[in-house]
């Protein structure tokens, strides 16, 4: 299968059946129970208490944080390898 030839395929459909395929190949992939985009997601109150422990934390130490860029180089540098 050429994966260009059959994006350059599927681009050729409307927006609404590039829609249907994206949500069909989204459902083959995300884990059961995950949340779809625009789902509103229920936290257990373990993962709750970790969300606030991890806001004081950056209260406490905000010069600890990391922009987003730096991060995302980090962990993609963990696949180049």
């Amino acid at each position: 299968m050429n994966k260009s030839l059959l994006l350059d395929e599927l681009m050729q459909l409307s927006p609404t059946e590039r829609l249907d395929i994206a949500e069909k190949l989204w459902d083959s992939v995300h884990p059961p129970g995950s949340a779809r985009p625009g789902e509103i997601v229920v936290l257990t109150e373990e993962q709750m208490a970790e969300i606030d422990r991890r806001l004081e934390e950056h209260k406490r130490h905000p010069e600890r944080a990391e922009p987003w860029e730096v991060v995302r180089a980090r962990l993609w540098a963990q696949f180049d390898k």
